[in-house]
């Protein structure tokens, strides 16, 4: 069996969907699916606390690092070389997002043997499936790369299908980081378009730019999604919070003129798992954007019910109720479940009836 080693999470995802998990023999700290990859050896991990850092910190904290041109991410060259793999799976596409290019030159450097290196960098749908595929070769794997390739585009055809009969296709938003701001790029804005919607902001097959609170006024967004790259739900609700809320130490009000809050059409999103990985996944990513984008087109949305949650923009706003939102008990104020649901994120702090009790960032 060929001995492989993955430095991103959708190489991960690739590799399990292609049969390719008892082959897989060390991982990254962010792989996390699917749930059997858990237990693998860890070669990469974040220099950054991120899980501690607001997003504007974080910002602020890549940006002086890439200036100075250090690295994001440390190899744990002593595990590589124990593992001795022949097949390294890396990306030279996001310096952010993974080790890239120099990096992974680097460690070659001090592996006994040179493995194979096999490079994913994909900027439109189309280049994801070409990079499942070229695993597929790599690997013995072509069959069943093609099969799941296949699956893929037929799921985004009758998807397309069914978004090609509305005759509205609203302008829409895809926030990919709140503080600054930056709107979505490399295959997001192919997604929207194909559950129905416009985002001109984005930049299809491009990189994620960084743009202001006037260019956003100016697009007028009618629906609005926030998926910051790399959070999940709960962590996403919470940098909502942290940004927009009543509590924000520097809070932006400018959201609350769009269009998109005026028809309180507002969505946060699993990112992570969704929209920020180049794997399969992403064509969940497409059916989950339908759900916001054009609701009258299903009946329901139960099986993206945990993935996406429509922001309460008046809670957002400040606006609290007694009995409603919170009690008081001794003089002091306990927050209803209802409330917390409706906040969609734990804070940590130990609450009474918080609904997230088994939840694990």
């Amino acid at each position: 069996m060929m001995r492989i080693v993955s430095f991103l999470p959708s190489a991960t995802e690739i590799a399990y969907a292609l049969g390719l998990g008892d082959q897989l023999v060390g991982i990254t700290h962010e792989c996390d699916y699917p749930p059997e990859v858990k237990g693998k050896p860890v070669v990469v991990r974040n220099v950054l606390p991120i899980e501690e850092m607001s997003q504007g910190e974080i910002d602020r904290a890549v940006s002086e690092r890439m200036s100075q041109g250090l690295s994001l991410y440390q190899i744990d060259e002593q595990l590589l070389r124990q593992l001795s793999p022949e097949l390294i799976l890396t990306q030279n596409l996001c310096q952010v997002c993974a080790p890239s290019g120099n990096e992974v030159s680097q460690v070659l450097k001090a592996l006994p043997e040179a493995p194979e290196i096999l490079w994913l960098t994909p900027q439109s749908i189309g280049e994801i499936f070409q990079n499942i595929r070229d695993l597929g070769i790599a690997t013995g794997k072509a069959p069943e790369a093609e099969a799941l390739i296949s699956s893929c585009r037929l799921r985004l055809e009758k998807l397309s299908t069914m978004t090609a009969k509305v005759t509205d296709r609203p302008r829409v938003f895809c926030m990919e980081w709140l503080d600054p701001v930056y709107a979505s790029g490399h295959w997001v804005p192919e997604l929207v378009k194909i559950a129905g919607g416009i985002d001109q902001l984005g930049c299809e097959k491009g990189e994620s730019v960084r743009i202001s609170w006037d260019q956003i006024e100016e697009w007028q967004p009618e629906v609005l999604v926030i998926m910051p790259c790399g959070f999940n739900l709960q962590q996403t609700m919470k940098q909502v919070w942290d940004v927009f809320g009543p509590y924000s130490k520097s809070r932006n009000t400018r959201l609350f003129d769009l269009p998109a809050v005026k028809t309180n059409r507002v969505f946060a999103v699993d990112a992570n798992s969704f929209f920020a990985r180049p794997g399969p996944r992403v064509v969940e990513g497409a059916e989950l954007l339908s759900h916001i984008i054009h609701p009258e087109l299903f009946q329901d949305s139960v099986q993206f019910a945990n993935y996406y949650k429509k922001i309460d923009l008046e809670l957002l706003r400040g606006s609290f109720q007694q009995d409603k939102d919170y009690y008081l008990e001794n003089g002091a104020m306990v927050f209803t479940a209802d409330y917390l649901t409706r906040r969609g994120y734990c804070c940590g702090s130990g609450c009474r009836h918080c609904p997230y009790i088994n939840y694990v960032p």
